[in-house]
């Protein structure tokens, strides 16, 4: 019954779209409550985000690290795992990006190839072992990755300051030169001054290797097969082990890849004594998506057109920006909550057909 299509749109879609509704709608009542005008707000909100090019190619910077995370632990999900340390593998892939922009002088087209891969490598490294507790002593990934995170908050903190630091300020890298960046001038230039950069292309490239590996592939059956089974995957003769660290693996390269496109893309370096909180945002997005690797990419983008609206909603109607956050909040929570809105789809669908 959920994989059926309701007149040409999936279920999943509906209950999506009906979160973001009813996120919109208490929203709105609570700008009523501040004494605030919601349809101003909301206009102001939308504007911000996509009144002018500029402020759309922002919009587009802001929601891919989103996108990277979002399908991290999309993915983890589909495979049967809870990936809550999304923000200290995309950290330290970040960081290992950001070392080697800052110590190698190779060519830009090389340079970000190799920043690309050592992020990638960062954040699989980050999720191998989170995957070898699972595999090998069945130790609940939810605490594993959470202590891993912390291990990464420390690790930049103590290596940046020693290795790579500022030349102003020690809670800060060096800044990472235009041939160690993922903006490029036609790009920047093309979007009006944007901070838009080439991670927007990786993360959609990144979406659709991932729906072609879950859907299409043997390996995508495997791992989704442990998710639904482990003990029944096992006696099917799949080498379950191998497939909860490979599954922790990926979901920690494509964690590792926001944080390249955030700390050399978004930003210019790398500062210590910050999670990002684009790792656990990206929870909501992939809930919002429901775990869907294409719906992460619309689910990514309205978080940042509310992450970027904002402060522009803010500005011009003095609606405390809090507002948007409790926006999203909600939002999450119907997202989370979607088997009751399934079961209110399917009492109307039922009423239509006089059941």
């Amino acid at each position: 019954m959920k994989l059926k299509m309701i007149k040409g749109i999936n279920k999943n879609t509906i209950v999506s779209l009906l979160s973001i509704i009813l996120g919109l709608l208490a929203g709105a009542v609570l700008m009523l409550i501040t004494g605030s005008n919601p349809i101003d707000g909301y206009t102001y909100l939308f504007r911000g985000g996509f009144m002018n090019i500029e402020r759309f190619g922002n919009t587009l910077a802001t929601a891919t690290p989103l996108i990277f995370t979002g399908l991290s632990v999309a993915f983890a999900f589909k495979t049967g795992l809870f990936n809550i340390g999304a923000a200290g593998q995309m950290l330290f892939g970040g960081f290992c990006a950001t070392a080697v922009g800052l110590s190698l002088t190779w060519p830009k087209p090389l340079l970000l190839m190799a920043m690309v891969l050592s992020a990638i490598l960062g954040g699989a490294l980050w999720a191998l072992i989170p995957g070898l507790l699972k595999a090998r002593f069945n130790v609940h990934e939810v605490v594993s990755t959470i202590m891993m995170n912390w291990i990464s908050y420390w690790v930049v903190y103590y290596a940046v300051p020693a290795y790579l630091k500022g030349s102003f300020l020690e809670t800060e890298s060096r800044r990472l030169p235009h041939s160690a960046s993922l903006r490029v001038d036609w790009l920047t230039n093309l979007f009006n001054g944007s901070y838009i950069n080439l991670g927007i292309f990786l993360a959609i490239a990144a979406a659709l290797i991932i729906a072609f590996i879950l859907n299409r592939t043997v390996l995508g059956y495997e791992l989704k097969a442990v998710g639904f089974n482990r003990h029944a995957a096992e006696y099917a003769g799949i080498n379950v082990n191998k497939s909860i660290i490979l599954s922790m693996m990926i979901a920690g390269a494509l964690a590792g890849l926001g944080g390249a496109a955030l700390y050399t893309g978004n930003a210019f370096n790398i500062q210590i004594g910050v999670l990002p909180s684009q790792g656990f945002d990206g929870i909501a997005v992939s809930l919002l998506a429901s775990n869907s690797p294409i719906g992460v990419l619309g689910a990514a983008i309205f978080f940042g057109l509310l992450y970027s609206g904002r402060g522009f909603m803010n500005a011009m109607t003095k609606i405390p920006p809090e507002i948007a956050d409790t926006i999203i909040a909600t939002i999450i929570y119907f997202a989370a909550t979607n088997v009751l809105i399934e079961g209110f789809v399917d009492r109307i669908r039922r009423k239509k057909r006089g059941v």
